[in-house]
């Protein structure tokens, strides 16, 4: 698990320029993306649109979990979205990606 964690950090900090010290667990990551992104709410609003966009999450998404949210602050909302938008492609690439220790029985070229 502590590796998952690693890779989603390192990743959501390449995607957001945020840098994330000394995160543990999940949890924590998620309160340290949601108070950045509060800031941004406040403060830097066209900044947090260009990251959504950037990691790829959608902007009628965004809205529609938005709207549901009652008990959760915006950045909260957003921050698990950027959680599960960030966990999906670290696992498309572990899909995708050929395992270099399997020995190959093709021809490479």
């Amino acid at each position: 698990m502590e590796k998952e964690i690693i890779l989603l950090k390192e990743t959501i900090e390449k995607e957001t320029g945020l840098v994330l010290a000394n995160v543990a667990s999940i949890n924590l990551l998620r309160n340290m993306l949601a108070t950045y992104i509060n800031e941004l709410i406040l403060n830097d609003f066209e900044k947090l649109v260009f990251i959504l966009y950037r990691i790829d999450i959608n902007e009628k998404v965004i809205k529609k979990l938005l709207q549901q949210a009652t008990t959760v602050s915006a950045g909260e909302t957003i921050a698990d979205a950027i959680i599960a938008r960030e966990t999906e492609k670290i696992e498309l690439r572990k899909k995708h990606t050929p395992n270099s220790n399997k020995d190959c029985s093709e021809e490479k070229w």
